[in-house]
């Protein structure tokens, strides 16, 4: 469902007001260089997984938030999230003093669960069927306040868009970008980031073969459901359809989506622990699975790890039932 919003592309001055809005409550993270055997491909890795609420969604919530007037934000705020864009409005509102309610799955990790109700955050737990339909519709019965939208919202993209900021100036010779994709606000952002500095990187998504519909829907040339959907340890991406609003921001600035299998998110899950010490969640996996999944030919590739909110018994079991390489 679309917002009714015209699409309008989001300008390096916005984005450079974003960082200077958000500066100091998150933490530029540090490129790393994945260091690997043979004959693999130059990666790097954005390591969003340490900010404060250990996501990305910090950047894009803290500016969303920043940027409603006054008296709508006097009300409140509310979004749905499987956890972590839950994460980051209730930091977000709990700094303005606000009262923070998030929509969630019941199905969503404990430990995405606890830390959103330590912020502050008031949880309604619902099935995935209620929950996909208040993130289409925007609304939810006996929720007041108001709606902050996890990743179909220019403000938190322009928050997102910093990280492709500090890619570019960080590594100026990249080639290639590839984030995981939930929404598409982080992809988005990503792409409008490092293109208003070198507008001819390649960017690509990453999503779980299980929850692929932005690589359908490239295949297909429209906005697509996936119709295959499963559930997985990766809850912080993939999902049932690419909103045709999302549709219309990606299109143009994205050059496509990467379909991982659950098997190699996994082997990169273990490979960050063995050789960098990085925790990652599910969803921070996969870009890096892409990264070395042979599809990629122009290095060096950036792999946003968007994330480490995971389980630490989830965490060691995905590992033990795969190697690394």
């Amino acid at each position: 469902m679309s917002s009714g919003r015209p699409v309008v592309p989001i300008g390096i001055e916005a984005i450079e007001a974003a960082r200077h809005r958000i500066a100091g409550m998150v933490v530029r993270t540090p490129l790393i260089k994945l260091e690997i055997d043979g004959d693999a491909p130059e990666v790097y890795l954005k390591l969003e997984n340490l900010q404060p609420i250990n996501s990305f969604k910090l950047r894009g919530a803290l500016n969303a938030v920043a940027m409603l007037p006054p008296e709508r934000r006097s009300q409140g705020v509310w979004t749905v999230s499987a956890g972590n864009a839950g994460q980051g409005l209730a930091y977000a509102a709990r700094l303005e003093g606000v009262a923070c309610t998030v929509v969630t799955l019941r199905t969503a990790p404990a430990t995405k669960l606890q830390r959103m109700r330590a912020l502050g955050a008031r949880l309604i737990e619902v099935s995935h069927e209620a929950w996909w339909e208040a993130m289409e519709r925007r609304t939810f019965p006996g929720v007041d306040g108001t709606f902050v939208h996890p990743f179909d919202s220019d403000d938190f993209i322009a928050g997102n868009a910093t990280i492709g900021l500090e890619i570019v100036e960080d590594l100026p010779n990249v080639e290639t970008v590839i984030a995981p994709v939930g929404g598409g606000g982080l992809l988005t952002g990503v792409a409008y980031g490092v293109r208003s500095r070198k507008a001819h990187v390649h960017i690509f998504g990453a999503e779980p073969a299980t929850a692929a519909p932005l690589a359908l829907s490239f295949a297909a040339g429209k906005p697509s459901a996936f119709t295959q959907w499963q559930p997985s340890f990766v809850d912080g991406a993939g999902g049932k359809s690419t909103f045709p609003q999302m549709w219309e921001r990606l299109r143009p600035i994205v050059d496509g989506s990467i379909a991982v299998s659950l098997d190699e998110t996994k082997r990169a899950l273990r490979l960050l622990a063995e050789r960098t010490r990085v925790i990652a969640e599910g969803a921070g996996a996969l870009a890096v699975a892409a990264a070395l999944g042979g599809k990629i030919v122009d290095a060096p590739i950036v792999a946003v790890v968007s994330g480490g909110n995971i389980e630490l018994s989830t965490f060691c079991k995905l590992i033990s039932e795969t190697n690394a390489g």
